[in-house]
């Protein structure tokens, strides 16, 4: 007991000690014992407790070890990472969405903190006939063919909801697409009054739990879905079959955190854990999917309808575009989320070892829809890791037609990357249901922020357009992106990648390993792969 472990306790004893007998020798103030009985009865705890081994060995200087594993994020993130290291985003990630939702100068002087030789730098190739734009609001098409069209923004908010995210980070998210024509993904948690009070465009993202659009027993209700998709602030519907953060992974909103306004806008009851189920009830195979869009698609009064996923098993996507070859469906769009998106806290294993990339995501539905003679009937947006112009420009130039950002816009509006998000005690009011914590993101100036972030990307976008020498992001292809493959060797993305050609699939022309071994194998009456000898 008198080994240096316990130095601090029998410190704390003496200075009780001392501190009662100058009390009642001197008449010092009777309070000064007070903290120093306080830290011996602590002390005395730590060496009775059970709970913590290092505690009952280190009574009293154990707890610093517990207060500096608390603040290490903080540290780390303040104090000992360089600007460029990604986990998961950047110091200098970061402040660019700083500078440019502020409208702050967002150049940097003295060149690149990048290293421009080591292996995976990038850069796009300019022309020395450099293009002139007449501005930087690019658009595309959604559903051309459809009863109600969309022309949307290449670069727009990604899906997060209502209950993940404060109510004012809903309003500021919102109202900031309003202000900047651009689109909000509500999330699987369905369209809430804060959604609703800013009148910007929606697309409603409708997952496993059928939120907003469900029986008591969770099942899919086509009347309350047909009362909330008509409305003219809805312009696309989003069928949710996975999600970067955790693939192939159900959810549980505790029955702690839902408040009266979530079970409304979710149409769950309180006091009960909300499920959000690891696959639909709706549907069981590739042509399940595409009647269950068609349906909804005509439910909504012909809105542009496709469906979102984190790409898994490829037979299983290979057997989603059979069914369309098969049936004539076709989604107006397909959102490819990669495994690096993340919002949403998930298991460990599912953040790290789940899900394709969105390089590996993205290239494998552009490549199956080229090769199976659809890619020109059907819109490709991208999540995962975009918060840059030149993220945006990459991402185009493998084969999206546009980009969605979550933890972009989340840092417009505030977000420090505390990484909080799952606890309630977010510290800027983003990602909490905490009423005073979010009273410090004020919805006017962080609804400014959003819009500026946008459009000052996009700015910074059609200067790299006009740099390559191109009228359109519409024009990037993979051969305007070049990638260090070695210290003293680089490649045109368009060699690194593997891409096939129009309709090749429809003539067997596999070309790769991967098409020929598995599109055989995909059925489009199931998602389990088919015997093939």
């Amino acid at each position: 007991m008198f080994s240096r472990r316990f130095l601090a306790l029998w410190i704390a004893v003496a200075l009780l000690v001392a501190t009662l007998v100058l009390v009642l020798v001197d008449g010092w103030n009777p309070l000064w014992p007070i903290p120093f009985a306080a830290l011996v009865v602590l002390g005395v705890w730590d060496v009775v407790q059970q709970r913590h081994a290092v505690l009952r060995n280190y009574p009293l200087w154990g707890h610093f070890r517990f207060l500096f594993e608390f603040i290490r994020p903080e540290i780390r993130q303040y104090f000992v990472e360089d600007d460029t290291s990604e986990t998961p985003f950047s110091r200098a990630q970061r402040s660019i969405v700083y500078q440019r939702a502020k409208g702050d100068v967002d150049s940097r002087p003295f060149g690149t903190e990048l290293d421009v030789k080591a292996t995976g730098y990038e850069w796009i190739a300019h022309s020395l006939a450099p293009t002139v734009l007449k501005d930087h609001d690019f658009r595309i098409t959604i559903g051309a063919d459809r009863a109600q069209p969309y022309s949307a923004s290449i670069f727009n908010v990604s899906a997060m909801s209502f209950g993940a995210l404060s109510a004012n980070a809903i309003r500021a998210l919102n109202r900031g697409a309003k202000l900047g024509n651009f689109i909000h993904d509500t999330g699987e948690g369905s369209i809430s009054p804060h959604h609703r009070e800013q009148g910007g465009d929606l697309i409603w993202e409708v997952a496993s739990g059928y939120f907003g659009c469900r029986n008591d027993d969770g099942t899919f209700n086509a009347e309350k879905f047909a009362a909330q998709a008509t409305t003219p602030q809805v312009k696309m519907i989003e069928v949710k079959l996975s999600q970067g953060a955790k693939p192939g992974h159900g959810g549980v909103l505790p029955a702690a955190k839902i408040t009266p306004e979530i079970s409304a806008t979710r149409g769950v009851p309180m006091g009960q854990d909300c499920i959000s189920p690891s696959r639909h009830s709706e549907f069981s195979t590739p042509l399940g999917l595409l009647q269950f869009v068609d349906r909804l698609r005509t439910l909504s009064g012909g809105k542009p309808t496709g469906f979102k996923l984190c790409i898994g098993h490829p037979w299983e996507f290979f057997g989603i575009v059979k069914a369309m070859l098969e049936s004539g469906i076709l989604p107006d769009f397909i959102v490819v989320d990669g495994s690096e998106g993340g919002t949403g806290a998930a298991p460990l294993e599912f953040t790290d070892h789940v899900g394709a990339p969105l390089q590996e995501g993205l290239l494998l539905v552009h490549n199956t829809l080229v090769g199976a003679g659809l890619r020109d009937k059907i819109r490709i947006g991208a999540s995962g890791k975009i918060v840059t112009a030149f993220d945006i420009a990459r991402t185009l130039a493998i084969g999206a037609d546009w980009c969605n950002s979550a933890r972009g816009f989340m840092f417009a509006i505030g977000c420090i990357q505390s990484q909080k998000c799952h606890t309630d005690r977010c510290p800027t009011g983003v990602a909490t249901q905490d009423t005073l914590r979010q009273r410090a993101l004020v919805v006017p100036d962080k609804a400014q922020r959003v819009h500026q972030f946008h459009s000052q990307t996009l700015h910074a976008l059609q200067e790299l357009i006009q740099a390559a020498g191109l009228a359109h992001p519409s024009d990037l292809r993979a051969h305007h992106i070049v990638k260090r493959v070695s210290s003293n060797e680089i490649r045109l993305m368009s060699e690194s990648l593997k891409y096939l050609e129009p309709g090749d699939l429809l003539r067997g022309q596999f070309r790769y390993q991967l098409y020929e071994k598995y599109w055989p194998m995909a059925r489009a009456d199931s998602f389990s792969p088919a015997a093939v000898a």
